[in-house]
């Protein structure tokens, strides 16, 4: 019988321990932490995670801002806003919310953002530092991934694992994160140039499948046992419902799930853990500043 790694619960915990932490700054007469965010455009995606991040700011205590640009807004007038920001002592952490509009350069707006308020974690500073082992702000979604391992406690050293994705946000951060030592898996990163990608993953004993295209990973792919760990949010058709759509993970979640020891639901799974790990840094960035 398969446990679900419910991320719904975890991240719940998790809010707690930091609220807790909030509190203790207020009585020590600390200013709460300050997370911003920049939405550029109407995505409905990004629309609805970043008022779940509003939220999740007001459940911990935290202060928050949200600004919004037009779809058609200049690459200039928002580099001129994460300066603003960057400059801005009353901001510990911001995130400038992906995917943006093809006339702006997601790189150049990632390396504009200050390293020490980069909640998102995706600074090349911060992630040089990840690679290296030093302390830092990890990309959110990773930072999320490898605290379900933690607080489920499964094992990882000596363990196979692949890693189906090599984007900068997900596929090649966790791949790093996985093989750091203290963690100490043997990993193997499969993409869209890989031969053989199911008997690859089939023949592993942890699968974190990041690749953006639900149903992916079938159940001939999974061996006995296998922990599973999806991180798609694919949104699709479902008229039956009422959005008209549905979140549709990397994995054949109903012919999958039996064959595992673990794995993760869509949505309830990674998705929470990942807004957490935003007020995690947001958190560590605060401390510093203070």
């Amino acid at each position: 019988m398969y446990t679900i790694i419910d991320g719904k619960k975890i991240a719940s915990d998790i809010k707690r321990e930091i609220a807790d932490e909030v509190k203790r700054m207020q009585n020590g007469g600390l200013m709460v932490p300050h997370l911003a965010a920049i939405l550029v455009g109407n995505d409905p995606s990004s629309q609805t995670y970043v008022a779940n991040k509003i939220r999740d700011c007001e459940e911990v205590g935290f202060r928050s801002t949200l600004v919004r640009f037009e779809k058609n807004t200049s690459e200039k007038v928002l580099l001129d806003k994460i300066t603003e920001f960057n400059n801005d002592d009353d901001i510990d952490g911001f995130i400038v919310q992906l995917p943006l509009p093809e006339h702006i350069s997601g790189n150049r707006v990632i390396e504009s953002i200050d390293p020490s308020k980069d909640a998102d974690g995706f600074h090349p500073v911060n992630l040089g530092r990840m690679v290296i082992g030093l302390d830092g702000f990890l990309p959110a979604t990773p930072y999320g991934i490898m605290e379900l391992i933690k607080r489920y406690r499964i094992e990882t050293a000596g363990r196979n694992c692949v890693v189906i994705g090599r984007s900068n946000i997900v596929g090649r951060p966790v791949s790093i994160l996985l093989s750091r030592k203290g963690v100490d898996a043997t990993v193997t990163v499969v993409h869209s140039r890989t031969r053989d990608i199911a008997g690859i993953v089939g023949r592993v004993d942890i699968i974190i499948a990041a690749i953006g295209s639900p149903g992916f990973v079938k159940a001939d792919m999974v061996k006995e046992g296998a922990v599973v760990i999806d991180v798609g949010t694919t949104r699709i058709s479902a008229p039956e419902t009422k959005t008209g759509f549905r979140l549709a993970g990397d994995v054949d979640f109903e012919h999958v799930a039996p064959k595992c020891s673990f794995i993760t639901p869509v949505p309830g799974g990674v998705g929470p853990m990942t807004r957490v790990s935003l007020l995690r840094n947001t958190l560590m960035a605060a401390k510093q500043r203070r």
